[in-house]
């Protein structure tokens, strides 16, 4: 038998042995825990509406709400409420058998929020005897509510990427868009309850764009925490 014959027919040499700094490491390893994406739903819903009550209640209510339609206030607080619900339901759960979240959906929805509420507030801003209307020559004093509408958003926007946090191969980009328009959509049932300036460029590009500002500052951010 030759010699290469007989290194064939050799076994093979044992592995060396790992190090014992491998060997606590592999030993110390845990496994990875899943997402539940129904109970992360939950709880950014439920921190957010605390979070934005608490805010409305420090600000308090506008003076002409009992002077308004109310089949309009309720009616416009209830889309608000669904244009928060919606866009963070789409960005946090999958579809039934799916993993990643429906991105492709939550990017329509924000798309549909924020051109939704500015629209809707340039068409319909009933008042009342003590509304205030702003008007064209004072429309740059409207960026108080622009401020207050984000600060609104930053807490579901916050909470939504840290839920979301790496979990996004794909679809990163619009669904923090979503996370934006839904923040953004809290923020508009805040000033929708809280400030009674009721003229339309002011319901409609400020209120409505507040929407628009947080979709696209989540857009430009978010990503960077739900990205792997």
């Amino acid at each position: 038998m030759t010699g290469d014959e007989l290194l064939g027919a050799a076994p093979p040499p044992p592995p060396p042995p790992i190090g014992a700094a491998l060997e606590r490491e592999l030993v110390a390893l845990a496994p990875a825990g899943l997402r539940r994406p129904a109970r992360q739903l939950a709880w950014v819903g439920a921190t957010s509406l605390a979070y934005a009550t608490g805010l409305l209640f420090a600000l308090s209510t506008r003076g002409d709400l009992s002077q308004l339609p109310r089949p309009w206030l309720v009616g416009a607080a209830l889309a608000w409420l669904a244009g928060f619900v919606v866009p963070m339901a789409l960005a946090l759960l999958p579809a039934r058998g799916q993993v990643l979240p429906r991105w492709r959906g939550a990017g329509t929805a924000a798309l549909i929020v924020a051109v939704g509420f500015i629209a809707f507030g340039l068409l319909v801003h009933p008042s009342g005897p003590s509304s205030l209307s702003y008007g064209l020559a004072r429309f740059h004093h409207g960026h108080v509510c622009l401020e207050l509408g984000l600060a609104t958003a930053v807490v579901p926007i916050v909470l939504g990427s840290i839920a979301l946090r790496g979990a996004l191969p794909i679809g990163a980009r619009p669904t923090a868009a979503a996370l934006g328009a839904a923040g953004g959509s809290l923020g508009g049932l805040v000033l929708h309850l809280h400030c009674p300036i009721a003229d339309a460029l002011h319901v409609g590009l400020i209120h409505g764009g507040v929407t628009v500002v947080a979709a696209a500052l989540a857009a430009a951010l978010a990503p960077r925490a739900t990205a792997p």
